[in-house]
């Protein structure tokens, strides 16, 4: 005797659940609904099947990538106000996110004042990266500098650096807000050095390439740390006027 539809259905979820097709599992009912209404062939119910559990592979792996990067918070670009920030070369951001820039190995710089948009700027780009299916990381200048100066300590440097070495995408935020000790940033500029010509890396500071001997005092290291970011980089200036201020000033019904 044939089993009923319910015992069918009960038996294809566990198998489906064992297998761990997770749009199989929760959709094969509907889908086979829908097949059976608009008279499908059992290639076509298949194929419909088979879609489902690749779309929900594909958006449950960018939600891992987003997770793995330790963003402070996501942020993208459907959410900047480009028009609240004229100045930045929206053509220019959108090209980069399609990526072809991380295939070229090719750096972001983003300068300007905080405020200014640059670090959403840059997390959004990293956003855009992970939906990319790209394995990416988001950290401080200070943080990372930190993490490295602890793993010398710990005798697992090259561990560490392995690890950063391995991401197609690496975020380095507010690099140049404070002093840099010479050790940290020398061990920064080999992890800079090392993944140049290898993997993308987006940097931002609000400090003019001038003034970064201010922050980085080893005038050897602070040339070697410019000419390995700026090489071949795109470099956008996001500005001296706090978007985040007029953003909250025109939210007042204020004048920024």
């Amino acid at each position: 005797m044939n089993s009923s539809p319910s015992i069918e259905q009960a038996a294809i979820q566990q198998y489906a659940r064992q297998l761990y097709p997770t749009a199989v599992a929760d959709q094969f009912a509907r889908l086979a609904e829908e097949a059976a209404r608009k008279k499908q062939s059992h290639l076509s119910y298949l194929e419909a099947l088979l879609e489902a559990e690749i779309e929900e592979r594909d958006r449950r792996a960018v939600i891992r990538r987003i997770k793995e990067a330790h963003f402070p918070a996501v942020k993208t670009l459907e959410e900047f106000d480009f028009p609240a920030a004229p100045h930045i070369p929206v053509a220019l951001v959108k090209n980069l996110s399609q990526g072809q820039y991380m295939e070229r190995k090719e750096p972001v710089v983003l300068i300007g004042e905080t405020g200014t948009g640059k670090s959403h700027l840059a997390v959004a780009l990293a956003v855009a990266a992970c939906r990319q299916r790209k394995r990416v990381r988001f950290t401080t200048a200070a943080e990372l500098g930190t993490e490295m100066i602890e793993a010398q300590s710990q005798l697992q440097l090259t561990r560490v650096r392995n690890r950063w070495m391995r991401y197609e995408m690496v975020v380095l935020d507010e690099l140049g807000y404070v002093v840099m000790p010479d050790a940290a940033a020398e061990l920064l500029f080999q992890l800079i050095a090392g993944r140049a010509e290898q993997a993308a890396i987006i940097v931002t500071t609000n400090l003019p390439f001038s003034e970064w001997p201010t922050k980085i005092p080893n005038a050897r290291l602070c040339k070697a740390m410019l000419d390995r970011l700026t090489d071949r980089a795109h470099i956008i200036e996001t500005g001296t006027e706090s978007y985040r201020f007029r953003r909250t000033m025109a939210r007042k019904g204020g004048k920024a």
